[in-house]
């Protein structure tokens, strides 16, 4: 038999942003439960009071804080070395026959200089190299012939080490970028491992976007 409660927690699921923010309490239940009572409604077939709406919200951001937020922050609070890069650039190339031949040797020369930064992702049609703007000129040169769609300098890495949980826990990566579009960090790239992930921002706003995760330990 479906119920109010039922109905309240399936339509709040489909939408992630309103689920975190109701397990964070920053909803007034009341007004929520105006706004989503036609639809409510609409699915029982009868009509629905506000008051047993707010009930059933409360219960279920009550629920959804325990379950969720909690085993997330429990995650977040081991985070690891947080690792800063600067100066750095972002291209990115159409997949061809050659690229990966030239990216091997890229490869070469990034193994002369340890110092340097270097990571890459491939998409289906796309391949993402970010480096140090040491690195600039050689990249150019060795893919002169390839098509490059984008190309983004003075940017900034921040490499994060997750516990070893994060792979059993949904959700973390959802709830470390809202906190970061709420902050309004614009992120060029997002590049993961299993236990890893680094993100490229803009330099200028490197240090709003490190506070943001560092602050995630101290939840």
């Amino acid at each position: 038999m479906r119920t109010i409660s039922s109905i309240v927690e399936q339509y709040i699921k489909k939408k992630p942003f309103l689920q975190s923010a109701l397990a964070q309490g920053i909803i007034n239940l009341t007004s929520l439960s105006r706004i989503i009572n036609p639809e409510i409604e609409n699915e029982l077939g009868k009509k629905v009071r506000n008051g047993a709406i707010v009930m059933a919200l409360k219960r279920l951001s009550d629920d959804l804080e325990f379950r969720a937020t909690h085993k997330i922050i429990k995650v977040l609070k081991n985070i690891g070395e947080i690792t800063v890069r600067s100066s750095l650039t972002d291209f990115t190339f159409l997949v061809s026959e050659s690229v990966l031949e030239n990216q091997a040797k890229l490869l070469e020369e990034v193994n002369r200089n340890k110092e340097v930064f270097y990571t890459s992702s491939r998409g289906v049609n796309e391949l993402n190299i970010v480096v140090s703007n040491s690195l600039d000129t050689t990249v150019e040169t060795l893919f002169e012939k390839e098509r490059c769609t984008q190309k983004a300098e003075n940017l900034s890495s921040i490499t994060v080490k997750l516990p070893s949980e994060n792979v059993s826990v949904p959700g973390i990566y959802y709830f470390i970028f809202q906190r970061l579009a709420w902050e309004g960090i614009v992120l060029y790239e997002v590049i993961s491992t299993t236990n890893e992930f680094t993100i490229l921002v803009d330099d200028d706003q490197v240090d709003v976007a490190f506070k943001t995760i560092k602050d995630l330990k101290t939840l």
